[in-house]
């Protein structure tokens, strides 16, 4: 009798179990859709580190879906020029971009605040202002009125000021220059006599390489060396005042944002801070024995004189207060970034700067 009892109820309860779990399936079908993206990149193959962050953003997000979510990593020039990222993302001639936000800074200043300014933030720095900063939030208000989305998906930490055919001793040495440096660092240089060249990355060599550039700047010494600066341009400068860091930025169209369900949201802004993270790691790791290689094959390097990254530094000023007056977008985000920064690097000199510059003399005195 009991045993029958059990039975019944064992089967009454099963049912119940069958019939939740099938009303649930299509629920959990409609949470995650199984969607094919495609992502431009600003950046060539060759370069596995800039390149190589959106690949694993995008291994990471099929991972986390279960491969529901797929999106395809296309180099720069495959889709669109490197330098054109931002227009597809916004036109969803491809729903995502990596790439960097101050290239279109000849759309509106405020964009290259989602990379880098001169005599900005380091990388810590940079991340606490996007992350606990408002940055974040200020940037996408902005974003959003070109149909973008944006959140950080790479860093290279602080650059090196780069590759010169002649030594720079004085300002007057920079009168005359036509450098590859774009953005709001160009203007900068433009004060102090450069003429700048916005040039996408995979055609930086060539243009050197036939005097159409006197210099150029790219990123470190990792990337430098693959693309052979080397070879035409002996003199390798620092630091790159005007990127004391320089942030990546994962651009998707707005729309297509929106439409995706909150679970694969927080997939994919997982997936850009691994990539932020593993970005910097990589160039730290891999830029000293690059640079060392450098230097053993004849590669001069030296740091910017005094002088100049004093005449930097005033004309930088010069171009943020320009910039402010014209630019109500960059003035809106200045105005809450400069505070920060200074705040920033006032906590910096208490502890950080201190252990970095003793631990400095130690291995320049070879004790270490």
């Amino acid at each position: 009798m009991q045993r029958r009892k059990f039975l019944r109820n064992a089967t009454v309860g099963g049912a119940a179990v069958a019939a939740s779990t099938t009303l649930a399936a299509p629920a959990i079908a409609q949470s995650m859709p199984e969607l094919k993206w495609r992502l431009a990149s600003s950046f060539p193959k060759s370069l596995d580190t800039l390149f190589g962050a959106a690949e694993i953003m995008t291994k990471s997000i099929a991972e986390a879906t279960d491969n529901k979510f797929q999106i395809r990593v296309f180099a720069g020039g495959e889709i669109v020029p490197g330098l054109q990222v931002a227009d597809a993302v916004q036109n969803g001639t491809v729903e995502m971009g990596h790439t960097a936000s101050y290239y279109y800074f000849g759309k509106d200043p405020a964009f290259a605040f989602g990379t880098a300014v001169p005599f900005g933030l380091n990388t810590r720095q940079q991340n606490a202002w996007l992350t606990q900063g408002g940055g974040d939030q200020a940037l996408n208000e902005f974003y959003k009125t070109y149909n973008i989305y944006g959140m950080a998906a790479g860093n290279t930490g602080a650059q090196m000021g780069g590759w010169f055919r002649k030594e720079i001793k004085t300002v007057d040495d920079m009168k005359g220059l036509k450098m590859r440096i774009g953005g709001f660092a160009g203007q900068v240089m433009t004060k102090m006599g450069v003429v700048p060249q916005q040039i996408a990355g995979g055609d930086i060599y060539p243009a050197l390489e036939k005097g159409t550039l006197d210099a150029c700047e790219w990123v470190g010494p990792y990337d430098d060396e693959k693309l052979g600066f080397n070879k035409v341009a002996p003199y390798y400068y620092y630091p790159g005042w005007w990127e004391g860091s320089a942030t990546l930025h994962l651009f998707t169209n707005l729309e297509k944002w929106n439409s995706l369900p909150k679970s694969y949201q927080a997939i994919v802004r997982d997936a850009a801070a691994m990539a932020n993270n593993w970005m910097v790691a990589k160039y730290d790791a891999d830029n000293p024995p690059a640079l060392r290689k450098l230097l053993a094959g004849g590669t001069k390097l030296l740091p910017f004189p005094q002088s100049v990254l004093e005449a930097s530094f005033n004309a930088a000023n010069e171009v943020y207060a320009e910039t402010n007056a014209k630019s109500p977008h960059f003035k809106k985000i200045f105005d809450a970034w400069k505070p920060f920064r200074n705040e920033e690097v006032l906590w910096f000199r208490v502890a950080e700067n201190t252990f970095d510059n003793f631990m400095a003399r130690q291995s320049a005195a070879n004790k270490l």
